[in-house]
């Protein structure tokens, strides 16, 4: 259950952090409800259909999951609230879409470099017994 789950917990985190960063533009500071709420709902409609996809299209590829997260999530979140940031309408979604797979595959990339440390680690522990 556990593994299923995953991809869907994974998506939405990465999407409406993204959403919630983008909203503010960094100013962490003056985040409220009102942007908790609109990132939630971008973040969990995104990772809803991203997770979906990933595990019906079956695809392995962390590329092109965290691709597929940042086109969504850009689609969705324009869809939620079409922002003004920039000159574009559109810039604000473009502009999370593009957060989201970054943060995605960087979070991959962190993940994966954690498990090669640990499992050296165990390696060498392994050898001085």
């Amino acid at each position: 259950m556990k593994s299923r789950l995953l991809p869907y917990v994974e998506n939405m985190t990465e999407a409406g952090c993204a959403c919630l960063i983008m909203m503010v533009q960094g100013d962490l500071l003056s985040l409220g409800l009102a942007h908790w709420a609109i990132a939630s709902q971008t973040g969990l409609v995104a990772g809803a259909i991203t997770g979906t996809t990933v595990i019906a299209a079956k695809i392995r590829q962390r590329w092109i999951i965290s691709l597929a997260l940042g086109l969504i999530t850009a689609a969705v979140d324009f869809y939620v609230h079409p922002g003004r940031f920039g000159t574009m309408a559109v810039a604000e979604a473009a502009a999370t879409g593009a957060g989201a797979a970054l943060l995605s595959y960087l979070a991959h990339l962190l993940l994966m470099l954690r498990k090669r440390t640990s499992s050296y680690r165990r390696a060498r522990l392994s050898m001085t017994e």
